[in-house]
């Protein structure tokens, strides 16, 4: 089956946010394709229905609020801990780094403590987790997938900080996959479009920027993901139609790339709800 070869070269899979959205269409993946593997999941919540399925025995959930740094460090030195105890002493590790989540409204709605909480899940925890098993990796061999944005292509206003926190993790996996050229470990940043999630009503929108028949679903990216993976490649924006628009906007001058953004995002209304993903 489709992706079966690569995912059996991995033995540990670590990933964060697994209890929805793309996290768990992941998790939910890689748990049909391949069984035996040892899975660490750091986010709030347990993914539903994940124990229901056959082979996934090695499953071990770390409870973790990325917007908490205190708690962040804790739940650092537990999958260390873990990954010592009970985790296989060889064999590749995926690093899936997915938790994220943005905010609708003019700086600083909804609060600067709202922000700066994106700083640290959308930024500052894929460092964490990456310089933590980076030893690991090196030793083992794996992948790092981190989990960006089409809004990473051009600045959003009205979402400027979700934007930014993108732009600079793209940047980042970009720049870190030529320096661990050669060393055994592959970066890949993935960037997804309108996905058919709860991302947009967590964000506090009452709908997605773009329809229905632009976006894709969890499994499409995930797809994507893989097929990318096992091609070796450094980049993915997931969608034919994501494609496109990235590209378009990544030529335009950035101002008037912020400025047309500014324009289709300004007409979507806030619920008044933002939360994390």
């Amino acid at each position: 089956m489709r992706h079966t070869k690569l995912l059996q070269s991995f033995h540990t899979l670590i990933i964060t946010g697994a209890s929805s959205g793309i996290g768990k269409s992941f998790l939910e993946h890689v748990v049909s394709m391949r069984t035996g593997l040892t899975v660490f999941n750091l986010s709030r919540r347990i993914p539903e229905g994940i124990f229901t399925q056959e082979g996934l025995l090695n499953f071990h959930h770390i409870s973790c609020d990325f917007s908490h740094r205190e708690g962040t460090f804790e739940a650092l030195d537990e999958l260390l801990r873990l990954l010592s105890e009970q985790g296989p002493s060889a064999g590749r590790i995926l690093l899936i780094n997915n938790s994220g989540f943005g905010s609708y409204g003019s700086f600083p709605a909804p609060g600067i403590s709202r922000q700066l909480e994106m700083l640290d899940v959308n930024v500052r925890a894929p460092l964490l987790l990456t310089e933590r098993l980076l030893p690991l990796l090196h030793a083992r061999g794996g992948a790092v997938v981190n989990i960006a944005s089409t809004a990473a292509f051009q600045p959003t206003a009205h979402m400027a900080t979700y934007g930014a926190t993108k732009a600079f993790l793209l940047n980042w996996s970009l720049a870190l996959r030529e320096e661990l050229r050669g060393s055994g470990v592959h970066v890949l940043a993935v960037c997804p479009g309108p996905t058919t999630t709860q991302f947009f009503r967590n964000a506090g929108m009452q709908q997605a920027i773009l329809p229905e028949s632009v976006g894709q679903s969890a499994a499409q990216v995930v797809d994507a993901t893989f097929c990318a993976l096992a091609a070796g490649r450094g980049l993915v924006v997931s969608g034919w139609k994501n494609k496109v628009t990235s590209f378009l906007a990544s030529k335009l001058p950035k101002v008037f790339a912020a400025r047309l953004a500014a324009r289709v995002i300004a007409h979507f209304r806030p619920t008044g709800k933002n939360t994390q993903t």
